[in-house]
């Protein structure tokens, strides 16, 4: 009888709670890191929300969340996440401050969502660095905190092991992000399919766009047509000219309409998919290197080694031996994979 492998240890992910951070930031961290889905192959986590003690910290709209641990478990945490606050002048306790400046000495990483930008700035942990908070209170972060190299507009950004992201849904990027580096792709895919959200948007696209006209949402339409053309062929060697005319239209406004539209060029969208297809077939499959960057639409090995170094830092040899799982190859033949289908904790609750 086959022994089976043992199961990797939970990655041990702490909620920082004190007075005054947003339920939403809460809620979105719970639903990543809190909800048990290994049933669907996703990773085990072990969520611990941490506080000065075991009093309920009081949130708005009377709600309490109830520690289960206190800061010193910040010593054992893979990961450290900051929830935003409903006022962002909001003075963190000092032992949370300490306690965090500990942890980054340890080479923890840590993320802070939406305002929660501001305490890790209180903790000087943001001087000198380049960090990202909402796009309305990037003045405010400059003003009270001018020692922060406050970057003007990106849905999240790294320096130093430190994360920040932007207001809202940038902190489900965020998230859904840190995941993605960590345990693969399609772990995080499957999060974010669980979620019923998008589980792909890369940090340097713009926090928001345009809102819409009449004449935009029709132009929004032919864009995402396009788009699912593209997903569908990306094995051929498109080009932007290729997916302009698709669109019916030139080059320039096409570029231009699409930024407006997805708030990043047709280029890096068109490189990000590929990346993504790529890292899902090394996860997936045993496939050799030269007929997955046929399959991502790199043309060869070594574009597709040069855009995973440039991208993720790593090589794709690398990528398959930190998160390929077994599964069958996808079947033989001239198409790509539906690439627009790539997409436990300390809860009980499973989705």
């Amino acid at each position: 009888m086959a022994v089976q492998a043992p199961r990797p240890p939970a990655h041990r992910v702490a909620l920082v709670a004190f007075p005054g951070i947003r339920a939403f930031d809460v809620s979105v961290i719970t639903e990543v890191w809190g909800t048990d889905r290994t049933d669907r192959g996703a990773p085990a986590f072990d969520l611990r929300r941490v506080a000065v003690d075991s009093t309920p910290v009081p949130m708005r709209g009377g709600l309490a969340l109830h520690p289960d641990r206190t800061l010193t478990w910040l010593a054992r945490a893979d990961l450290i996440v900051i929830p935003g606050l409903d006022d962002h002048l909001t003075p963190a306790p000092t032992p949370v401050l300490d306690a965090l400046r500990r942890a980054h000495a340890r080479g923890t990483t840590l993320a802070a969502l939406c305002g929660g930008a501001f305490t890790l700035a209180q903790a000087g942990l943001l001087d000198g660095r380049r960090a990202i908070t909402h796009w309305n209170l990037i003045d405010l972060l400059r003003i009270h905190h001018p020692r922060v190299n406050v970057v003007p507009d990106a849905l999240f950004i790294e320096d130093d092991n430190i994360w920040t992201a932007a207001g809202t849904a940038a902190g489900i990027d965020l998230c859904l992000h840190l995941v993605r580096r960590t345990h693969g792709a399609e772990a995080a895919a499957t999060i974010a399919r669980s979620m019923v959200t998008a589980p792909f948007r890369t940090g340097t696209q713009a926090q928001f766009i345009e809102h819409p006209t009449p004449r935009a949402d029709r132009d929004a339409d032919t864009l995402a047509a396009v788009r699912e053309h593209a997903l569908r062929h990306l094995h051929e060697p498109l080009t932007v000219a290729d997916l302009a005319a698709y669109a019916g239209m030139s080059p320039r406004s096409f570029a231009r309409h699409f930024t407006a539209a997805t708030g990043t060029t047709p280029l890096r969208w068109l490189l990000d998919q590929r990346i993504a297809t790529a890292q899902k077939l090394l996860e997936r499959t045993d496939l050799p290197m030269p007929e997955i960057a046929r399959r991502a639409g790199f043309g060869s090995e070594v574009t597709m080694r040069q855009h995973f170094a440039s991208r993720l830092a790593t090589s794709p040899r690398a990528y398959r031996a930190a998160f390929s799982t077994p599964a069958p190859a996808p079947a033989s033949g001239t198409g790509a994979p539906d690439s627009a289908s790539v997409t436990g904790g300390s809860s009980p609750i499973a989705r």
